[in-house]
């Protein structure tokens, strides 16, 4: 029984745990040298596993996808995810917010203990094997031998996104599928950062700035107001981090309908308005502006955003410069490019399959993971998704091969 992977993602490898856990020794395939690039990526700044909130508010973090992402939910749940952790020697813990990591935050060591015990189960890997074409039963790669045709009983496309392209998700494949007569939403970044424009001594100075404690404001494309807590990043081009990523598929189609589009941010969410016109209006004496906003706590990165849309003669008026405070408008001119982006939007659409994600014109053939059309904020949804899905497709293709 010839069965192929193609893609050593995270959800490639748990579709290969699965069939290799029942008996089968199925081939990863992938372009790159070796497997879970971006896993690796991913776990750079502590790899966010899953999260602990309740299954039915974690099921709702996948937008209009949630429906045909929950039978992989079901299958791969956050709590089945910590088993899978703790099964390979991992043990995990929940962070302040909610994320769930292994105890040493570190991905690599996950990662190697995860591909020896697939090894350990007769699960086999060609590197360096790139698909570049799909006719029929055909299936082509370039490797470093030259071109090679190969057949097999079944496929399980794990072909990842486009976003970090330099570790292997180019999105090339969407042009074999559409060739295939497949129906593919055109690919977009997800969980990016959007461009600002700043002052040149602002970016200068800020650029890699936290902003914490911050509340952001804005109304959806359905004139449903978003509001959430939180922390974001000042970047040389803009802004990114947690916060915005949370919202960034809003926040894009907002873009694409009203760009520039300006949300707010209330700089002091725990403070009100008149406590901060209280506090402004206070005699500074001979102090400077600068020594006199120091003890309203009022510093640093926060400071400087009230002189990049506040005139210099403005600054000493209470109310504007609190009401300025407590709804900075943040414009944001576009979002920043797939190959930056953590993840993607688009792609293979839910139409094309049935409900083990095999492809209805190719029986055998089964796609998961980034390649279809979902996305999900960062806070391990897109890993748990990904995973999931992987999971899912096995135990579809596993109930296909007991029928024939």
């Amino acid at each position: 029984m010839k069965i192929a992977i193609i893609g050593a993602g995270p959800a490639g490898l748990m579709a290969a745990q699965v069939l290799s856990d029942e008996g089968y020794a199925p081939t990863v395939f992938d372009a790159k040298p070796s497997a879970g690039r971006k896993f690796l990526q991913a776990g750079r700044g502590g790899l966010n596993l899953t999260h602990s909130e309740d299954f039915t508010l974690f099921s709702s973090r996948y937008f209009e996808a949630q429906s045909f992402l929950q039978p992989a939910l079901e299958a791969f749940s956050p709590n089945e995810m910590r088993l899978w952790a703790q099964s390979l020697g991992f043990e995990t813990f929940v962070g302040s917010s909610g994320k769930v990591y292994p105890l040493d935050k570190k991905a690599a060591p996950l990662l190697r203990a995860w591909l020896h015990k697939l090894k350990a189960n007769n699960t086999q890997f060609k590197m360096k094997h790139r698909l570049v074409g799909w006719s029929k039963d055909i299936w082509q790669f370039e490797t470093p031998d030259g071109l090679k045709d190969y057949s097999f009983d079944a496929v399980i496309l794990a072909l990842g996104g486009a976003s970090w392209p330099r570790l292997g998700s180019t999105g090339a494949w969407t042009t074999i599928l559409e060739d295939n007569g497949l129906n593919i939403t055109p690919l977009k970044p997800a969980n990016m950062g959007f461009n600002v424009t700043y002052s040149k001594l602002f970016k200068e100075k800020f650029s890699g700035t936290p902003l914490k404690n911050v509340e952001l404001r804005f109304r959806d494309i359905n004139g449903k107001l978003q509001s959430k807590l939180g922390e974001l990043l000042v970047s040389e081009y803009g802004v990114q981090g947690s916060l915005i990523y949370t919202y960034s598929k809003l926040l894009r189609e907002q873009i694409e309908q009203n760009s520039p589009f300006t949300v707010y941010l209330d700089l002091f969410p725990h403070r009100s308005e008149s406590k901060l016109i209280q506090q402004l209006s206070a005699s500074r004496g001979k102090q400077s502006l600068s020594a006199f906003w120091k003890r309203l706590g009022l510093t640093g990165v926060k400071a400087s955003l009230l002189r990049e849309v506040l005139a210099k003669e403005l600054l000493t008026q209470p109310e504007l410069v609190a009401k300025t405070l407590k709804k900075f408008p943040l414009t944001l001119d576009s979002y920043r490019p797939i190959e930056e982006a953590i993840s993607t939007a688009g792609g293979l659409g839910f139409d094309n399959l049935d409900q083990h994600l095999m492809l209805k014109d190719f029986p055998s053939v089964f796609c998961v993971g980034e390649m279809l059309d979902w996305e999900a904020p960062t806070g391990g949804y897109l890993l748990t998704g990904v995973m999931g899905q992987g999971k899912q497709a096995a135990q579809g293709l596993l109930k296909l091969l007991q029928k024939i």
